[in-house]
């Protein structure tokens, strides 16, 4: 079982699409699939029509195998299910800070699942806090969006720093660029910059997109309802490259 996090420090720069279309590809290949919504807002798990879960709440880290089972919900696709988000979330950093281990809970919670699952797709909250850690733990791969302007760059510095600091593994960080305007001169000298500085960054390219906004309205990822379509070819692409560099650890 590997685990692949889509995380970044910054909010919006299209982690949640970017973990939606990632579990339903992985799905779609053959992938034992599921999609854990850490974030309380709960946008993946409204994007696969799955309510919050009332049974155990407020237990997620002290919950055994069975019961953290119970709350998992199926999707309306084949090998893909999800473990949605509720408003307890917001209270993760507070449960984790009166636990012994408290920065390797979440690995020592999903390890039994390795018997129902092939991969577990974590969608993050943006935060620098205590449940990034056990984030930073649990995870194989750790998938960074980045939109090529001065404040990703910034928050994409701040959390290799963080990670030299910690003591985190840096070869987990793969960072791809997402909400691309390919138009837009700032963007482009930003990647030429980036990249330079950043040799690891993914060749995969999310580009800004109308139709990746329309998830919200579809409520269903891009690669379901417009395949064939560039957007949702991008993120084939991308998904096509994580499990390369998975095999390569």
């Amino acid at each position: 079982m590997k685990i692949i996090a889509s995380y970044s420090i910054k909010g919006g720069v299209g982690k949640t699409a970017a973990s939606v279309n990632l579990a339903y590809a992985a799905a779609k290949v053959g992938y034992r699939t599921l999609l854990v919504d850490l974030d309380p807002q709960g946008a993946s798990s409204f994007y696969f029509r799955t309510g919050e879960s009332k049974k155990g709440k407020g237990l997620f880290f002290s919950s055994k195998k069975n019961r953290l089972l119970r709350n998992v919900k199926g999707s309306n696709y084949r090998k893909l299910d999800i473990l949605p988000a509720n408003l307890s979330f917001r209270n993760f950093d507070i449960m984790l800070n009166s636990m012994r281990k408290s920065k390797k809970r979440l690995k020592e919670l999903l390890a039994p699942l390795k018997d129902e699952y092939d991969l577990i797709v974590l969608d993050c909250p943006p935060n620098l806090t205590l449940l990034a850690e056990n984030i930073f733990n649990a995870s194989d791969i750790i998938v960074v969006p980045v939109i090529p302007t001065t404040l990703s760059e910034r928050t994409l510095k701040q959390l290799f720093q963080f990670f030299s600091k910690n003591g985190y593994k840096k070869q987990k960080i793969h960072s791809f660029f997402s909400m691309v305007q390919n138009n837009n001169k700032l963007h482009i000298d930003t990647m030429k910059r980036m990249k330079s500085a950043y040799p690891r960054f993914m060749k995969s390219v999310i580009g800004f997109s109308l139709e990746i906004e329309r998830m919200g309205v579809h409520r269903e990822p891009v690669l379901a309802y417009a395949s064939k379509r560039s957007e949702a070819q991008s993120y084939r692409s991308l998904f096509s490259e994580i499990v390369s560099r998975m095999g390569k650890k």
